[in-house]
């Protein structure tokens, strides 16, 4: 039976550098908000958004993903009329494609919003990674090309490492890379001795 290992983490914590390094080892790796905005393009998902937030946030039956990102961005009720739309269909997505793997012994599903979304209760184990918020805020004002305040606004918008941490069964600090791929290292060493 193959085991489903969710990866979580803030903005900025390092989640893909780590889901990175995971899939290096032979792992598969599922990254949920890369397969959520490619099925925010397919018709059914672009059908039901527009169908809940109108016409506005579409060009020539294309999603305007700045236009919607502005509606749900600061309403947690919109946002999650968004998310009720396009989790359901991440769920089924990913059951499809964990199909694939079944002779491995792990999967890995990288989520910003692992617990938010309710995806950890499929996981047999859940990593967080932490990560100094200062350290946070410059990887992503860097990567987005984007500003500070835009950057704290996104990150009050997660839960908060304390949060993910409570709940996780194990956390990588990560600070330096060759420390992070040496507990990522040992996680998986503890997670096939299980």
């Amino acid at each position: 039976m193959t085991k489903i290992i969710g990866l979580t983490g803030g903005i900025g914590s390092g989640k893909t550098m780590v889901a990175e390094y995971i899939k290096s080892l032979g792992i598969p790796v599922y990254i949920a908000d890369d397969e959520a905005r490619e099925l925010m393009t397919t018709d059914k998902v672009v059908k039901a958004i527009s169908t809940e937030f109108g016409k506005e946030v579409l060009d020539k039956g294309r999603l305007l993903r700045d236009k919607l990102a502005q509606i749900v961005f600061n309403n947690p009720e919109k946002l999650q009329k968004l998310n009720s739309i396009v989790h359901p269909e991440v769920k089924k997505h990913f059951d499809d494609w964990v199909k694939k793997y079944t002779n491995y012994p792990f999967v890995v599903k990288e989520a910003a919003i692992l617990f938010e979304s309710g995806s950890n209760k499929y996981c047999d184990a859940v990593i967080t990674i932490t990560s100094p918020k200062e350290t946070r805020l410059q990887r992503v004002i860097a990567r987005d090309k984007t500003d500070r305040e835009s950057v704290i606004k996104r990150m009050q918008n997660q839960w908060t490492d304390e949060q993910r941490v409570a709940k996780s069964d194990y956390v990588i600090n990560n600070i330096s890379i060759e420390a992070t791929k040496k507990r990522v290292d040992e996680i998986f060493k503890l997670l096939k001795n299980h």
